[in-house]
């Protein structure tokens, strides 16, 4: 009896695998034979994304400091590290509330004469900077982000022009504000925390919910398959 259940389980286990084989071997014709191409029209490799030459920051009064990365290029660099690690990030925390944010100033990334980028940064946000990425880019859509913004945001933007106080004692470096920063307890809402720490978690855990149903979905189609062999 035990090598009859064994043999069927062996059984159904080759009807997966063939199953699955099959279905690989009946894929659109197109993945394995792509259409040929014109001779008048070759192929061409795409293009590498221009590189940034100008930045534009605007503030609040309507003013505008643009920085040139051939006239200034440590400048260029500093504020450009800033921002430029949000183009693909996924976004880190919530949207404060508007009395938390303090200054608004938007960074414009330029390759030559055209727009690229676009940020907002709040470096005077209360438990550190934040920085947003709004849905509309200059290029296109793109989901839309809250981010802890660096600690050196504040002191990039004030060697820029921007009027903000000097913070000698600020650390370099790091993407993701707080650590390193004197925060008063009271700016510190417990409920935004746990709010950012449940989203932070949500993504994981619906990819490993999904990954156990794929499992128990195999197990009970092997299961099945057994009992009616029986």
């Amino acid at each position: 009896m035990a090598r009859g259940m064994w043999g069927r389980l062996v059984s159904a286990t080759g009807i997966l695998v063939a199953a699955a084989v099959l279905g690989a071997g009946m894929a659109p014709a197109a993945h394995a034979t792509p259409p040929l191409l014109r001779e008048e029209s070759p192929a061409a490799a795409p293009k590498a994304a221009a590189k940034p030459t100008t930045l534009e920051i605007s503030g609040t009064d309507n003013s505008k400091i643009v920085i040139q990365q051939a006239e200034r290029p440590e400048l260029f660099q500093r504020v450009l590290s800033e921002v430029n690690w949000l183009s693909g990030a996924e976004p880190t925390t919530t949207r404060p509330k508007a009395d938390k944010l303090g200054p608004k100033y938007t960074v414009t990334v330029l390759a030559k004469d055209k727009a690229t980028q676009l940020y907002d940064l709040y470096p005077l946000a209360s438990g550190g900077p934040r920085a947003f990425r709004p849905e509309r880019q200059p290029t296109g859509r793109k989901s839309a982000g809250w981010f802890y913004g660096r600690l050196t945001m504040s002191e990039s933007l004030r060697v820029s022009g921007v009027p903000l106080e000097e913070k000698p004692d600020v650390v370099s470096g790091g993407i993701g504000g707080g650590i390193g920063e004197e925060v008063d307890s009271s700016e510190i809402d417990p409920v935004a925390v746990g709010n950012d720490v449940f989203h932070q978690m949500r993504r994981p855990f619906l990819i490993n919910v999904a990954v156990l149903l794929v499992v128990l979905a195999g197990l009970g189609g092997v299961a099945y398959l057994i009992r009616r062999r029986v």
